[in-house]
């Protein structure tokens, strides 16, 4: 695409790991556009999003890091979202499409949302398209086997925990609760796992589909596990939970 025409910021959805779950939509616009984008990664290594997508890039592309920094500063993140957006608008005003490639879904908790929502912002005029993709609690539940929800169980997501008082409610208002970036307060929600009688009904998954994926079924022996950040703990809550899974499951051998 050339000329007087603003190129198209695509969110591409990755997947978690696994470069065959990319959809067949995100695997043609990522070996169409001219610009392919992705969060840099760390020391050196490839990013997990540039990790998944390398296999089905074509050598002539423009490969370009953008680096969203792991902080919580409000000003430290916002001149990070400038920068990237920066350097997508160079491409997207002189008319070239830019695909962004995100580990996930684009739409779930995703870096891709900083970078979209900034560039709107500083160009009204800019074109911003997302195709969806397999988020981690899909895949999870994919790789251990198990439905992650099913009739009218309630599902609640925590993308981060902050608060020991949110997990709290959380099990008590759902029958499915999933913690994503569960590694750093593992220790505290073990401990409330317990006193709840929840450890049995308890999975964590670590790397979900990639290569060094690890599961861990029952967590009542397991107070001490030394968890990556890309971990995730998915609970069945109370006993009514476990019941009408059992009961209502059809005679299906998962995975």
């Amino acid at each position: 695409m050339a000329g007087d025409q603003i190129g198209t910021l695509w969110g591409v959805s990755a997947g978690p790991g696994d470069p065959e779950l990319l959809t067949v939509k995100a695997l043609r616009l990522l070996q169409e556009s001219p610009v392919v984008a992705f969060p840099a990664g760390r020391q050196g290594q490839l990013g997990v999003a540039q990790a998944i997508i390398q296999p089905w890039l074509p050598a002539n592309q423009v490969q370009l890091p953008l680096d969203f920094p792991f902080v919580q500063d409000p000003a430290v993140l916002e001149a990070a979202w400038v920068q990237a957006a920066t350097q997508v608008w160079h491409y997207l005003q002189r008319g070239q499409d830019v695909v962004f490639a995100t580990e996930g879904d684009a739409s779930f908790y995703s870096t891709f949302t900083y970078l979209a929502q900034t560039l709107q912002r500083d160009h009204a005029e800019a074109l911003v398209q997302t195709v969806p993709g397999v988020c981690s609690p899909l895949a999870a539940a994919a790789q251990l086997g198990e439905p992650l929800t099913i009739l009218q169980q309630r599902l609640v997501v925590l993308p981060a925990l902050y608060a020991i008082a949110d997990l709290e409610a959380a099990i008590d208002q759902a029958d499915v609760v999933v913690l994503m970036k569960v590694a750093s307060v593992y220790a505290d929600v073990w401990q409330i796992l317990q006193r709840r009688n929840l450890l049995a009904q308890s999975r964590v998954i670590v790397r979900a589909t990639q290569p060094d994926e690890q599961i861990y079924r029952d967590l009542s022996e397991l107070s001490q596990l030394d968890l990556p950040y890309f971990s995730l703990l998915m609970i069945e809550c109370g006993s009514s939970s476990a019941t009408t899974r059992a009961t209502h499951r059809p005679d299906l051998r998962l995975g």
